[in-house]
């Protein structure tokens, strides 16, 4: 049985799309739709990383995103595992948030803007960023931060501790 935490483990149980942040613009508005949804970002290589100094993401609220103490990126990283980050996407109560809406913001943030996601924010340090792979999987009639937490704790169970760009657990529900 493949392991739910490889490309192929993570296509079994519904993902989709694994592209490089830099093509999500070009994604289809079919196949990544402004839906209630988690997603992935995973690192297809087994190569150990290399952190950069600085983090390329943006500065929301004039906050510097850059972890200064690289051996704490070190003590973060999930030796073996090539899902980065887990997260959530709320369609939201005027229905114009999800998916698209969130996987977009999260690129504009990489890409240096100002935009508000701070989760995930560690693949900004990472030499490799541009290589890095989101994959996606909407959750109809589920809540999204449920299925996150669940993923989670899945993670968890396997790996021992959170993947390396989150920065908590999902909420315990």
């Amino acid at each position: 049985m493949t392991s739910t935490w490889t490309r192929a483990g993570l296509t079994r149980i519904g993902f989709r799309g694994f592209v490089p942040f830099a093509d999500l613009l070009t994604v289809p508005v079919e196949a990544l739709p402004n839906v209630d949804g988690v997603y992935v970002v995973i690192r297809d290589s087994n190569d150990p990383p290399v952190f950069l100094e600085h983090s390329i993401a943006g500065h929301f609220k004039g906050r510097d995103p850059t972890v200064t103490d690289l051996s704490a990126l070190e003590r973060a990283w999930v030796s073996g595992a090539h899902v980065l980050y887990i997260g959530k996407a709320a369609i939201g109560k005027a229905g114009r948030r999800g998916l698209r809406k969130r996987l977009e913001e999260y690129r504009r943030f990489g890409d240096g803007e100002p935009v508000g996601h701070s989760g995930g924010r560690l693949v900004w340090q990472m030499a490799d960023h541009a290589d890095l792979l989101v994959a996606w999987c909407p959750t109809p009639g589920r809540d999204p931060e449920e299925v996150e937490t669940q993923l989670l704790d899945a993670f968890v169970d396997e790996y021992g501790k959170i993947p390396f760009a989150n920065l908590r657990l999902g909420k315990r529900f």
